[in-house]
């Protein structure tokens, strides 16, 4: 499914945070949306979600305007994985990954064959089946963003929205996720920190700053040292690893007027020095 955004707006309390974006994400494409902190990603995700009705502009499925759309009728289409959610506690993993099925029942029917089988392949996916039958308040935060993952694949949407769902994992599950994600053949737009992940997994890269898309286009064009100077405010390499996958290396922060400080800094030493002698 083609994911659109056109001249895309969205206030908060009279503060812009999404500021007239623009995109495409085209079928089966894996994009990844990068930016600092507070720059209107999750914001942007929410709308194109359905989740946040944008002030201005208009989010589109396959070239169709949603707006009017109900949350059932999107909720057939695309699956939003939040940062953290939490549930009813007493429910247990199957249970919750069960609620991506709710879309496709009646209000007054209970899970069917197919619902059960849905299920329990998005398990299997995740590497959860052991703990289908685990109360959710006994899970880890990793196998918590594991379950909702499940919980999104078993609405069998054609795209999948995500906001940092590497939070809470460790690195091989992390490396599942996006290897999964990447070879799922939906449509994907993945927030992601870790710019390393997103130039290996992802197909192109969407950069935001300020509410804005500044960037977009190949890891290799997006992630140079100039951008992530300006942006995130890091001197950093870019370039192959030692496997040969594109990768960023970060020296550390840009040293804006701390040259300037560690002058100070040997000046007061030398003065010192002198006295002592």
């Amino acid at each position: 499914m083609r994911i659109g955004a056109q001249g895309l707006t969205w206030s908060v309390g009279g503060k812009a945070v999404v500021r007239d974006v623009s995109l495409e994400v085209a079928p089966g494409e894996t994009v990844a949306l990068i930016g600092p902190n507070g720059s209107g990603k999750s914001s942007l995700l929410r709308c194109l979600a359905g989740l946040r009705t944008p002030d201005t502009g208009c989010v589109s499925y396959d070239g169709q305007d949603v707006r009017g759309w109900s949350a059932r009728r999107i909720a057939r289409r695309v699956a939003f994985v939040e940062q953290a959610v939490d549930v009813g506690s007493e429910l247990r993993v199957a249970e919750v990954v069960g609620l991506g099925r709710t879309p496709f029942r009646s209000r007054w029917g209970g899970a069917s064959a197919t619902d059960l089988a849905v299920v329990a392949a998005a398990l299997e996916r995740v590497g959860l089946t052991e703990l289908a039958d685990r109360e959710w308040k006994a899970l880890s935060g990793g196998e918590r963003q594991r379950a909702h993952l499940a919980r999104a694949l078993a609405q069998r949407p054609y795209a999948v929205l995500l906001d940092e769902p590497t939070n809470h994992l460790d690195v091989k599950h992390q490396l599942e996720l996006m290897e999964l994600l990447s070879a799922s053949g939906q449509t994907v737009l993945v927030a992601l920190h870790d710019l390393s992940l997103a130039a290996r997994y992802c197909d192109r890269l969407l950069l935001m700053q300020g509410g804005r898309l500044v960037a977009a286009g190949a890891p290799a064009d997006v992630l140079t040292g100039s951008l992530l100077a300006e942006v995130f405010e890091v001197e950093a390499e870019v370039g192959p690893d030692a496997l040969g996958h594109f990768a960023v290396a970060y020296r550390g922060p840009v040293r804006d007027g701390m040259d300037d400080m560690d002058d100070m800094t040997d000046r007061v030493n030398e003065e010192r020095e002198a006295s002592w002698t």
